[in-house]
């Protein structure tokens, strides 16, 4: 066998895909997915703030205490969001008695008036840009998620029956109005005597903002209603305040053991989605490429020049040429974002690339990925070398498909899941589905003893495929018009080479 011939037949079949537009344009698909993300991703995220009008007609401090607790809420969820930025990037030395840089708490009342007396996040942000590498992006605060403006004159003034009216008509106006609004409150004259509250909104209301809302009137209640009882406000306030100091231990970002398993999965997961992609799409442009060589009548050109094993080998390599070429150039672009992006994604880069750093797992990735790439092309050879057509292959290669994609498909689910149960051990071993099955479980743990036994199955049946299939396709060369029964099929499976 020269293998010369091989290579000029994967370098042709490999210049005859690379020159398909649907080639480039599969290849740039997952690039600009990837870049206009994040840009889609801000355009379509609203950071503008909620407006919310409490107007208190009962004359007491109930607005100021709602305002002053959602701005709280919002302190707290800044430093705890500052504080997983300083724990992630170990920037605990900016100052470490400050209170982002304690993690093993929740974050108090007394700990967000110490942030606040130390400069707020204007100060935290310059201490940590003090000492933080230059490759590290700046802390970016969350914007505040609710914004609270006077009671406008029309909804202050109006009796109880115009209220509806007025309050329609700050709920309808354009969001470019100045007085429009999202939420309204009102606290009637008659509070706490009469302790209902009218909530009016253009959307439902969040949950967490109900909450919010309705434990600051609780509270507000209860500090009138002690004080009526002759307690001194003082006294009032300090029942009401009492809260235990809960502390909080949780694990690094992306530590987690349900998120650190999903984490390290990703690699795999994604490596076996991946396979499944880049197989459809080469084994269709490589069916494509074989029956036009047919109908084209170039097979007894080359068949004169070549042997039939060199032309499917050849035709292997080109077509595992143009999946690692695609593989490379995804992987790549992912890499460059991944790695450019931070916050979220930044948290699992560490953990995901886990995996990557034992040598035995690699090399089970490179294997699985490779033989997996080669066992399902050797299917996509034989066809092109049966059909005459590119319908008639398509009925060759439809059942082929769904036999492959719809276990891969429940596999991936189960694996996500942490499932391990019969369904995943079975595809494990059928060599069929072994490359996905492994390379999906590789990232949430799979036995040594499962790796190498499905790794030795999955080579011997890539060596009956290359002995039974290659029987078929040197068969089925020049056998044009001719298409072939199920007698004919096992003829030429048996059909040993002259």
């Amino acid at each position: 066998m020269n293998r010369s011939n091989i290579l000029l037949v994967a370098a042709r079949e490999f210049r005859q895909i690379a020159a398909m537009k649907s080639f480039w344009l599969t290849l740039l698909l997952v690039p600009v997915a990837l870049a206009l993300g994040p840009i889609l991703g801000q355009a379509l995220d609203d950071d503008d703030a909620s407006r919310v009008v409490v107007l208190d007609r009962s004359g007491g401090a109930a607005r100021d205490a709602i305002i002053a607790r959602f701005e709280f809420e919002e302190d707290r969820s800044r430093l705890n969001a500052l504080s997983r930025y300083v724990r992630r990037h170990e920037l605990e030395r900016a100052d470490p008695q400050a209170p982002w840089a304690q993690h093993d708490r929740w974050y108090t009342a007394a700990d967000v008036a110490e942030f606040r007396a130390q400069g707020g996040m204007e100060a935290a942000i310059a201490a940590i840009d003090a000492v933080k590498p230059e490759e590290i992006a700046s802390f970016e605060p969350p914007e505040p998620r609710y914004e609270f403006p006077a009671a406008p004159e029309p909804l202050v003034s109006a009796s109880e029956e115009q209220m509806d009216a007025r309050v329609e008509t700050l709920l309808e106006a354009d969001e470019a109005d100045a007085e429009a609004v999202a939420t309204v409150v009102v606290i009637g004259r008659d509070y706490p005597a009469d302790p209902t509250i009218r909530l009016w909104s253009n959307e439902q209301p969040s949950t967490g903002f109900v909450t919010v809302l309705q434990d600051v009137l609780t509270g507000d209640l209860r500090q009138r209603l002690l004080t009526q009882r002759g307690l001194s406000p003082q006294e009032a306030t300090a029942i009401q305040s009492a809260a235990p100091a809960i502390a909080v231990t949780t694990p690094p970002p992306g530590g987690g053991a349900r998120e650190a398993l999903l984490i390290r999965s990703i690699v795999p997961l994604a490596l076996a989605y991946i396979l499944m992609m880049s197989l459809m799409l080469s084994g269709s442009w490589m069916l494509q490429g074989s029956v036009e060589e047919r109908s084209n009548k170039l097979l007894e050109s080359l068949l004169a020049c070549i042997r039939p094993e060199e032309l499917m080998y050849g035709k292997l390599l080109g077509a595992l040429a143009v999946g690692f070429s695609m593989i490379l150039v995804w992987v790549g672009c992912a890499a460059v974002v991944a790695f450019a992006t931070h916050g979220a994604i930044a948290d699992m880069i560490r953990p995901a690339l886990a995996p990557l750093t034992s040598p035995g797992i690699i090399l089970a990735m490179i294997y699985f990925f490779v033989a997996g790439y080669i066992a399902i092309s050797i299917l996509f050879v034989a066809i092109g070398a049966l059909a005459d057509s590119m319908s008639e292959a398509q009925g060759y290669l439809m059942p082929i498909l769904l036999a492959i994609l719809l276990p891969i498909t429940f596999l991936i689910q189960a694996i996500v899941l942490g499932q391990t149960g019969f369904m995943v051990q079975f595809l494990t071993w059928v060599p069929l589905w072994t490359p996905f099955a492994v390379l999906a479980r590789l990232g949430a743990g799979i036995e040594m003893w499962e790796i190498v036994g499905s790794g030795v199955l999955l080579a011997g049946f890539v060596a009956l495929e290359i002995v039974f299939l290659g029987r078929l396709f040197r068969a089925s060369l020049l056998a044009q018009g001719q298409k072939p029964g199920l007698k004919q099929l096992l003829h030429r499976f048996r059909a040993a080479p002259e």
